[in-house]
């Protein structure tokens, strides 16, 4: 049994002690009293069990937890918030930060429209060239039609990556939890996908978080996530064949139709054919600036 007003912040850390004060006390000051702070420690090797064990005592709201060893970046984000006993869940960076009354809009969202699995708000992205704010609205995301939801989703992945975060808003406890996950290059974006499909969603036109951005090359995420280097030269590929597999085996409720699976499916086919277009362009120019041609 979860409370059902408990709204759980879940944060994954390893070697964040540097790091961590600033986003704690983002969480601790929502105005949303009935709030937990759930700490999952990947078996960090500088002070951050220290500085987290000495934040939790000073308050009843954080659940620290530490892993003895490391067990990957995504494996650290799911356990975060399984562990956590809200109603509601929404995960957080280590180096993010939230305004005061990012929990309550997004519940107020939630009171308002009983559908909704997800509520996303406005994210002011800090990165090399400043602060970036790209405002979204779309509505295609609340839709009642499952493939509308995706398909828009779908779009989003290759517009923009500042326009909606889904995998930092307020999620309810059964979708944030129960949808399976892979560790795999572009995983966020395939759950992002899922979670289109799973359900409508609304949005807070409102600057409410603040993440931190930093475009890397594929080859590097794939060592951060512990994937064969192989795979980045197939990203495009693998992420589309698990939309795909998605989209043919999700138990969803109401059940896609056939005729929407077929939809869906000519969504991810299109999403695919824009993507290797795109890589093709960019390995076209990279030879060309290899010969001097460019």
């Amino acid at each position: 049994m979860h409370d059902s007003d408990l709204v759980s912040v879940a944060l994954p850390v390893r070697n964040g002690a540097d790091r961590l004060e600033a986003v704690v006390g983002s969480v601790l000051a929502q105005d949303h009293p009935h709030l937990e702070l759930v700490i999952s420690d990947n078996a960090s090797t500088d002070a951050t069990e220290e500085l987290c064990r000495d934040l939790a005592a000073g308050d009843p709201r954080i659940v620290y937890h530490r892993h003895p060893r490391n067990i990957g970046l995504l494996g650290n984000f799911m356990h975060a918030a399984r562990i956590s006993r809200g109603a509601y869940v929404r995960w957080i960076g280590d180096d993010d930060r939230l305004e005061p009354h990012c929990v309550s809009a997004a519940l107020a969202a939630f009171a308002a429209d009983e559908r909704l699995i997800l509520v996303t708000n406005q994210v002011a992205y800090s990165g090399p060239e400043g602060e970036v704010t790209v405002p979204y609205t779309g509505t295609e995301l609340g839709s009642d039609d499952p493939v509308t939801r995706f398909a828009e989703m779908l779009r989003l992945l290759n517009e923009s990556p500042y326009l909606i975060d889904p995998l930092y808003g307020l999620l309810r406890r059964g979708p944030a939890t129960g949808i399976p996950r892979r560790n795999m290059l572009r995983e966020d974006e395939v759950f992002a996908a899922k979670l289109a499909l799973a359900g409508p969603w609304a949005h807070v036109p409102e600057v409410l978080s603040h993440r931190n951005w930093r475009l890397e090359r594929i080859g590097r995420v794939a060592r951060r996530l512990d994937v064969p280097s192989w795979q980045s030269h197939l990203a495009n590929t693998l992420q589309c064949r698990e939309l795909l597999r998605w989209v043919r085996d999700a138990e969803l409720t109401p059940a896609l139709t056939g005729e929407q699976r077929r939809r869906a499916r000519s969504e991810v086919m299109r999403m695919y054919a824009r993507r290797q277009r795109r890589t093709l362009a960019h390995r076209s120019r990279k030879l060309l600036s290899l010969v001097g041609l460019v």
